[in-house]
């Protein structure tokens, strides 16, 4: 099993290193609260002697609606994730989804991150690779909906073919099962790190009710929140490397996916309770 490091940071992920978090907000919404989440969250994790990585969305480009909040856009996102950055002395993760915007994303990023529709876009994981081996980054590759985890491989080799080396953390974020419904396979965590990459699940976007919000008729994603804590766990125990978790002061008045959220105040606990599953399996 690989190890990889970001370097700047000395932060590990794979066999023997502790549970990376990569944790922050679905999506930009304002600079305040984004900090106040950076904040909360470096102090929890911090205590709990854990690895963090801040996340957040410039865009949201796979939304249901066209009149969906997408987020403040390349440009100004990448200002306010810099700030953030510089503020708080944190490492960055944020996604992409078009060749335009690898090189300023690498610049910023520590993490890049491919989204689970876009994982198979060959020209945008390779220009990413590369742009994110050229600043020193890792690449997060989120497993699409629709691939199983041992379909991973090709992932794995058209990168290392590109760059001639592993820069790739794998991300489990649920199959479809069905319509307007995601499941997820816990066989399938080791299935992927025997493929020779860390492996992290992103238990927030893996209890996605895709298309199934009854408050906007369908118009955008549903979700059960109650599930990312038992998925998260499960996950862990598994395990997966690193946990991806999205929260939110006020998930019910968050600008995007907030019925998968979790409210800010819950961190400290379900962490502490994920660091003491990924101790007890070693």
């Amino acid at each position: 099993m690989a190890v990889l490091t970001l370097n700047k940071w000395n932060i590990s992920i794979g066999d023997g290193q502790p549970l990376v978090v990569i944790a922050g907000l679905n999506v930009l919404e304002d600079i305040e609260l984004a900090r106040d989440t950076a904040r909360h969250l470096k102090q929890v994790t911090r205590e709990l002697n854990l690895p963090y990585v801040f996340k957040a969305s410039f865009d949201k480009a796979n939304r249901s609606s066209i009149h969906s909040y997408r987020g403040p856009g390349l440009v100004e996102g990448l200002k306010m994730l810099k700030a953030i950055k510089a503020e708080f002395d944190l490492p960055i993760a944020t996604d992409l989804h078009e060749l335009d915007q690898v090189e300023p994303v690498a610049e910023i990023a520590d993490l890049v991150q491919i989204p689970a529709f876009l994982c198979r876009q060959t020209d945008l994981v390779v220009a990413a690779a590369r742009a994110t081996q050229a600043a020193g980054g890792l690449l997060h590759v989120k497993k699409g909906q629709f691939l199983a985890p041992w379909d991973c491989r090709n992932i794995l080799d058209k990168i290392k073919e590109a760059i001639g080396e592993d820069r790739v953390i794998l991300c489990e974020r649920g199959v479809s099962f069905g319509y307007n419904n995601l499941v997820v396979d816990m066989l399938g965590i080791e299935e992927m790190k025997q493929l020779g990459a860390p492996v992290t699940i992103d238990a927030t976007h893996a209890v996605q009710l895709p298309g199934a919000n009854p408050k906007s008729n369908g118009a955008s994603t549903g979700g059960r929140r109650e599930g990312v804590p038992i998925i998260a766990k499960a996950a862990v125990a598994a395990g997966a490397d690193g946990v991806f978790l999205e929260f939110h002061h006020d998930p019910d008045k968050a600008l995007c996916d907030g019925p998968s959220c979790l409210p800010l105040d819950s961190a400290q606990g379900l962490l502490k309770i994920l660091k003491a599953l990924h101790a007890a399996r070693d």
